[in-house]
C-alpha cells in the first residue's frame, strides 16, 4: 500500500469516529461502512465499562473524540512532513505490546507502524482489547490489503523484526531480557507535573483539574504532582478544581479515595483534603489514585533545573507559561500525532529500521 492510501484510510477512520459524542451519536450518511459499524460502535462504547470498570462511557467518548480530532488530513500531513514519504520495499514485522490503562492508549503505536509501511504483530492488554480490535476491523473494511499488515497475537509473540513494548518499571526489566537483542522501544512508568505560580485564573485551575481527573488519573499524561511557590494558598487550587467534584460519585474512584485517605491518616501523614482529592507534600512523582503530591519551590529556575534532571521519568509539564515548552492547562490528554510517548520519536525509529 502507498502511504497516501494508508493516510486516506486514517482520514476515513477519523470521520467515522467524529460521529460519536457523549451528548449525541449522529450518523453521517457520507461516512463509509456505517451500515456495518455504526450501531456496533455505539453498543461497544456502552459495553466498555463491563470489560474494564474504569472505561466509563464518558472517558471512552473523550478518547474517541480526541482521535477524531487527530485523524484529519491536515494533522496527518503536518505529522508526516518531517519524514520521508518513501515506504520500504520490504515491510518489517513490528511486535507491539500495548498498555491498557486508558481507552485506546496503544492506538498511536498501531498507526505509526502502518503509516511507516510496516506490519504489526500486536498483543493487546486484556484491559483494552475490544476497542483496538474494532478500529482495526474498520480499517480492514476500508481496504482489505490491511489483512497482510495487521495481526493480533493471542499466544507468544514471535517472528518480529523489532519491538515496541509499554509497561511498568517492573515489566520493562522482562522486556529488556526478552527483546534486548532486537531493535526496540521499551517504555516504563512516567508521570506528569504542573508548575503553579499562584497567579493562575480560576479557568486555568479548572483546566488543570481536567489534567488531574481525566481517566481517573490513570494515564502517564495525568498530572500527579504539583510544584508550588513557598507560601502558596491551596484554597485557590481547591476552588479551581471544585467543578470536578462529581468524580467522587464513581464507586471505584470513591473506594480508592477512602482507602488512600485512611492510609495517610493512619500513617499520620499531614494531608489537605477537599472531599474528593487529597494532596500530600512529597518529593515523589507517583501519587495514588485520588491523590496528588506537591512540593514547594523558591524560584522557577530551581523547578526548571529539577525538571531537566528528571526529564527521563516525566511525560508532560503543564504551566501558565512560566516553564519553557510546557503544555497549557487542560491539554495533557489531547496529544497531537507528533507528541510521542516518552518523547521518543516512534515514527523515526520505524523508518530507520530500513536505513
Amino acid at each position: 500500500m502507498l502511504q497516501s492510501e494508508i493516510k486516506s484510510c486514517f482520514v476515513e477512520l477519523g470521520k467515522f469516529l467524529a460521529q460519536f459524542s457523549e451528548t449525541k451519536n449522529e450518523r453521517n450518511h457520507l461516512v463509509l461502512h456505517n451500515d456495518l459499524f455504526f450501531d456496533k460502535m455505539v453498543d461497544l462504547i456502552h459495553l466498555s465499562q463491563s470489560h474494564n470498570n474504569w472505561f466509563t462511557p464518558e472517558n471512552v467518548y473523550f478518547s474517541i473524540a480526541s482521535w477524531a480530532e487527530a485523524l484529519t488530513e491536515e494533522n496527518l500531513n503536518k505529522w508526516l512532513t518531517k519524514y520521508t514519504n518513501q515506504l520500504p520495499h520490504t515491510p518489517k514485522n513490528i511486535g507491539l505490546i500495548l498498555a491498557g490503562n486508558i481507552p485506546l492508549v496503544g492506538f498511536h503505536d498501531l498507526i505509526c507502524v502502518l503509516i511507516s509501511g510496516n506490519n504489526f504483530l500486536v498483543k493487546t492488554s486484556s484491559k483494552d482489547d475490544y476497542l483496538i480490535k474494532f478500529l482495526a476491523n474498520y480499517l480492514l473494511a476500508l481496504d482489505n490489503r490491511f489483512n497482510e499488515k495487521i495481526t493480533f497475537v493471542e499466544g507468544k509473540l514471535e517472528g518480529f523484526d523489532a519491538v515496541i513494548a509499554t509497561g511498568s518499571n517492573n515489566t520493562a526489566r522482562y522486556f529488556d531480557y526478552y527483546f534486548g537483542n532486537k531493535p526496540n522501544i521499551i517504555r516504563k512508568n512516567r508521570n506528569s507535573v504542573a508548575v503553579l505560580t499562584g497567579n493562575e485564573t480560576p479557568e486555568e485551575l479548572e483546566a488543570l483539574g481536567e489534567d488531574i481527573f481525566r481517566y481517573f488519573g490513570l494515564g502517564c499524561r495525568n498530572v500527579s504532582k504539583l510544584f508550588v511557590p513557598i507560601g502558596y494558598n491551596f484554597d485557590h487550587f481547591f476552588k479551581g478544581i471544585f467543578p470536578h467534584k462529581e468524580i467522587i460519585n464513581y464507586e471505584k474512584y470513591a473506594n480508592n479515595y477512602d482507602y488512600n485517605k485512611a492510609v495517610y491518616l493512619m500513617s499520620l501523614y499531614p494531608i489537605l483534603d477537599n472531599g474528593f482529592l487529597t494532596i500530600k507534600e512529597d518529593t515523589s512523582y507517583t501519587s495514588t489514585i485520588s491523590s496528588v503530591f506537591y512540593e514547594y519551590y523558591s524560584s522557577t529556575d530551581e523547578v526548571i533545573k529539577r525538571i531537566n534532571q528528571d526529564k527521563n521519568i516525566l511525560q508532560c509539564v503543564v504551566s501558565n507559561g512560566c516553564i519553557p515548552t510546557s503544555i497549557p492547562f487542560g491539554q495533557t490528554q489531547r496529544p497531537n500525532l507528533w507528541d510521542y510517548a516518552d518523547n521518543v520519536d516512534t515514527l523515526q525509529f520505524l523508518f530507520e529500521l530500513h536505513s
